[in-house]
């Protein structure tokens, strides 16, 4: 299995602020808090449709809650730029 190329700041975010809960996360994002640890514990990547969410209840910008590891895509390592 390989490992996620995707990371985030869920939990570091939801302890800002005032230390919400993962099930308060889910209830305003529509989704379960099985997925909402799955996300954070990195075993799933949410849709693009869950991650602008998720970002609009942190009033952040995406890049602030996900970021992608380019460097160990091993697609993207095949066609890298010059």
């Amino acid at each position: 299995m390989s490992k996620c190329l995707i990371t985030n700041n869920i939990r570091r975010l939801r302890f800002m602020a005032n230390e919400m809960t993962q099930q308060d996360l889910a209830n305003k994002t529509g989704v379960t808090r099985q997925t909402i640890v799955a996300i954070e514990n990195g075993k799933y990547s949410p849709t693009l449709e869950l991650s602008f969410r998720i970002a609009y209840v942190f009033d952040e910008p995406l890049s602030e809650i996900f970021s992608y590891d380019y460097a160990d895509d091993p697609i993207l390592k095949k066609t890298q730029k010059p």
